[in-house]
């Protein structure tokens, strides 16, 4: 029986090839949560007295988030968490993350609020699917824009200082190698741990599990036996991203670590940016108010593509 690294006593159920740690059950555990901690510290997201709205889907990631964050509340009573849920509209696979994020929200006794595509654009995504589906862009890429539109929305409905969202390792490394793919590798300075304070009316992310592999945190999930959504969104297959993560996957199995090398370059990355002085600054949408950083927002210009089509 080959025993647990760090307590030496337990039996280990799960090696981290990238440190060669073997953990028992317990321990891989505290880990994950004791990593989030550090995360949150090392880029210093949160205040101690910060009201915070996590985006909650239902998905592995968010409801991991979700109950992690909820005990790193109980040592800071002066904090308030909330949950933000976006009902997207996905015929089939929306009613039950929906489902699943309420209930664990219930569960915690975290307070949430719902929002949806429909109450907000006046279309859900199947709708937007559909009467777009000669453009070029992916259902992704029209999601994408309207989510987080629909998050910031759903966060200063109840007050929130910081979004937390769920954004893993993988998705850090995948979006990154996507902006480089896209001919768009400046979109990185926005895509940070935690982003800047560019917009009154923008409720600024953070991202504590950024630096946490996706299979361990849907590891943490089954080990602490969390409810979460497990089938994935009908329209992901189409979108780069899907190609992008199979790729990175294979190269971390050959070549351990892989991901979190490329995280820390694009970190390396960024810092030069910054100090070349080169950034973004947002505005306010000529449409609708909200933070962009062109004369109008995506968001506006996906809902007059609509009404055009």
């Amino acid at each position: 029986m080959t025993r647990c690294t760090l307590c030496e006593r337990g039996e280990a159920f799960f090696l981290r090839p990238y440190s060669g740690e073997s953990l028992c059950r317990k321990c891989f555990c505290q880990s994950i949560e004791m990593k989030v901690q550090a995360i949150i510290s090392k880029y210093e997201m949160l205040k101690p007295d910060d009201s915070v709205a996590v985006a909650v889907s239902g998905g592995k990631d968010s409801v991991s988030l979700l109950h992690i964050m909820t005990k790193i509340e109980e040592r800071f009573p002066k904090a308030a968490l909330s949950a933000t849920i976006v009902d997207e509209g996905i015929n089939g696979y929306r009613d039950e993350a929906m489902k699943i994020a309420i209930e664990n929200c219930d569960k915690l006794g975290v307070p949430y609020a719902t929002v949806s595509f429909r109450d907000i654009f006046g279309h859900t995504l199947d709708e937007i699917v559909q009467k777009t589906k000669d453009a070029k862009l992916t259902p992704c890429s029209y999601c994408g824009v309207l989510r987080r539109r629909a998050l910031n929305i759903g966060a200063k409905s109840v007050g929130a200082d910081k979004i937390a969202t769920a954004h893993n390792l993988d998705d850090e490394t995948q979006t990154s190698l996507l902006n480089v793919i896209r001919g768009d590798p400046l979109r990185i300075l926005r895509a940070r741990p935690v982003s800047a304070p560019v917009h009154l009316d923008f409720v600024r992310r953070v991202k504590p599990l950024c630096e946490v592999p996706e299979r361990e945190v849907a590891l943490y999930a089954y080990t602490k036996r969390i409810a979460f959504q497990s089938a994935p969104c009908p329209y992901a297959s189409r979108a780069l991203r899907n190609d992008v993560r199979n790729m990175l996957n294979r190269l971390e199995e050959k070549h351990p670590g892989t991901k979190f090398t490329i995280f820390r370059s694009v970190q390396r990355i960024r810092n030069a940016l910054d100090e070349s002085r080169l950034s973004v600054e947002l505005k306010s949408c000529d449409v609708c108010g909200e933070p962009t950083a062109g004369k109008v927002c995506q968001t506006c210009l996906i809902l007059e593509d609509l009404r055009v089509a």
